[in-house]
């Protein structure tokens, strides 16, 4: 495993993220990604595979907390068959204990369940047999709170009880977008749950913990002087948003914007976005079900540009509306490609108007 490169998907609640703090306490090169059920998990392995034939690295598929239809299943294993035929060495192992992946598991040696233990703890002790893991002081009594709580063990009271407040932890953690920000969203909860392990041992661990959450939060997003959680926050995503303004930018009838998609807060975030960067005329956040809000700084009425995009409407400097026909996209460039066909569209149909506010 020295060589290998891990790329390692897991699932988006506690225990498929507890999966990959397991492994952070290996000494591979590893890349996490995430995904919810549904056709999110075929997109994730997309970018896994594209990932591999880059790199042209040995490289480890692991997957855990997660199962696999026999489909999807069928086409992962033809998918590395063709890497491996094509001198790209990949390996792949599966690690769940979901009851609904039976059918996979019967047909692919890769493909391992186990409905009795979660997967944190399939994870943790498959690590110890066949990766280099070097095991902190928390982790085995972690292990069990993650077992307890996941498959809802609440005679273990203790374990039980600290889960809950880990799987809040989780689950509530909503701050960063997994999709224009997948990295730092996985650098984020992972690093919560670091932070949340060195209460583990405490007396009455789980009302200390669910008492520091906050802090633990605001800890991560803080640069120089403290603020609100709220502030600290939009200062970080703006700038994230702002590091990726090379393949962020759109254009609509001579008027610079700028493309994210379901940051949300785009009152508080679109507004320091345009505040940060002055360059801009307009900033546009899209929903994964399409929904837009828009923001301008005087410069272009975004209520124009919304009723043209999706006969919406607000004020001047703020506005929203729905596009049709949208379709929820797991990659930012596929986001990015419908809203320049809109774009495209509605330019060709309309003249060059002229948009700006009259004084």
């Amino acid at each position: 495993m020295k060589n290998r490169t891990i790329h390692h998907l897991s699932h988006i609640d506690l225990d498929g993220y507890s999966c990959q703090l397991i492994m952070k306490s290996t000494p591979y090169q590893k890349y996490n990604y995430n995904a919810n059920y549904g056709p999110e998990v075929k997109a994730k392995l997309d970018i896994i595979i594209k990932n591999i034939i880059d790199k042209k690295d040995k490289a480890l598929i692991l997957i855990t907390d997660l199962n696999l239809t026999a489909d999807e299943s069928r086409w992962l294993t033809h998918e590395v068959q063709k890497l491996n035929k094509n001198k790209i060495d990949v390996n792949l192992t599966l690690l769940d204990h979901h009851g609904s992946g039976q059918e996979s598991a019967k047909k692919h040696d890769w493909y391992y369940l186990d409905e009795s233990r979660c997967a944190t703890k399939i994870t943790y002790d498959y690590a110890k047999e066949h990766f280099e893991l070097d095991e902190p002081g928390w982790m085995s009594k972690y292990v069990d709170v993650v077992n307890a709580v996941d498959l809802w063990k609440k005679e273990e009271h203790d374990n039980f009880e600290y889960g809950k407040v880990c799987m809040r932890l989780v689950t509530e953690t909503r701050e960063l977008n997994r999709v224009m920000f997948a990295d730092e969203d996985s650098e984020y909860k992972l690093s919560l749950l670091m932070e949340a392990v060195k209460y583990i041992h405490e007396e009455d661990a789980p009302i200390v913990l669910d008492e520091k959450i906050h802090l633990i939060k605001k800890e991560f997003f803080k640069e120089g002087n403290n603020d609100t959680l709220d502030n600290l926050a939009t200062k970080y995503i703006v700038k994230l948003l702002g590091s990726q303004r090379a393949t962020n930018t759109i254009y609509y009838k001579g008027y610079k914007g700028y493309l994210s998609y379901a940051v949300g807060n785009t009152s508080i975030i679109g507004n320091g976005f345009l505040v940060a960067y002055p360059e801009y005329d307009f900033i546009v956040d899209v929903s994964f079900k399409g929904a837009m809000s828009l923001r301008a700084d005087n410069n272009v009425s975004v209520a124009q540009i919304s009723k043209e995009w999706a006969n919406g409407g607000g004020h001047p400097n703020a506005a929203g509306g729905r596009i049709m026909g949208f379709k929820e996209q797991y990659r930012y460039s596929k986001v990015k490609q419908q809203i320049e066909q809109l774009i495209n569209d509605k330019e060709s149909v309309a003249g060059q108007l002229d948009y700006k506010k009259e004084d």
